[in-house]
């Protein structure tokens, strides 16, 4: 007996939503770790404790997060092509999900919206927070310059955060929410930054009491 479903392409298409979905729960958990909860920690420590928390802590948790939004990332391009830019048993090319009579349709729309926000959350990891936490735990930056890099650091890291919302709505929307216009658009993106904005101020009381 084989598989349920016998072709190849469909069976690695799921293995390929089933990749991107947990490699994203990894990285975006992570990030909301970073932001919610390791946020408020790093404030309560003193100096002598962070200096025994953090050499434990970050490298172990940049490590997922980092290869977290690495996974999601390559797994994404392979759904995005093997969806929108592939058809089987006639090659590559834009399909019927990506355009229909001459024009992108809302489904494609939204995941375009979902990946732009996706694509600079993955370069802002690689790029900027990731490099800088790297010197500053090496300690190949120290005093004003190990400053700048947190500061940097924490900017790209609440810049994801916030983006993390709408990129969200647009990686669902595709298969649930099709339509779209320009108002829906903007409620999306306002419901996903309003949810993240209140997420960081409930950060500051939660856990406080039991």
């Amino acid at each position: 007996m084989g598989l349920a479903l016998g072709d190849f392409y469909s069976n690695f298409n799921l293995l390929m939503r089933w990749l991107h979905v947990f490699a994203a729960i990894i990285w975006v958990g992570h990030l909301y770790f970073f932001n919610f909860v390791n946020l408020q920690l790093q404030a309560s420590l003193d100096d002598d404790a962070k200096k025994i928390v953090n050499p434990q802590l970050m490298p172990r948790a940049l490590w997922w997060f980092r290869w977290g939004a690495m996974i999601t990332f390559i797994a994404g391009l392979v759904l995005f092509t093997m969806i929108y830019m592939y058809t089987p048993g006639q090659g590559f090319g834009p399909t019927a999900l990506f355009r229909s009579e001459g024009h992108i349709t809302g489904r494609a729309i939204w995941i375009l919206f979902g990946m732009s926000f996706a694509v600079m959350m993955w370069y802002n990891v690689w790029f900027k927070i990731w490099p800088a936490q790297k010197k500053i735990l090496s300690k190949q930056a120290t005093g004003d310059e190990a400053t700048k890099l947190r500061t940097l650091a924490a900017k790209r890291s609440r810049m994801n955060t916030y983006l993390s919302g709408p990129m969200l709505f647009g990686m669902l929307a595709p298969s649930h929410y099709g339509s779209l216009n320009v108002v829906t658009l903007g409620v999306a993106t306002a419901v996903g930054l309003i949810v993240i904005f209140r997420c960081y101020h409930l950060s500051k009381s939660a856990g406080k009491t039991v």
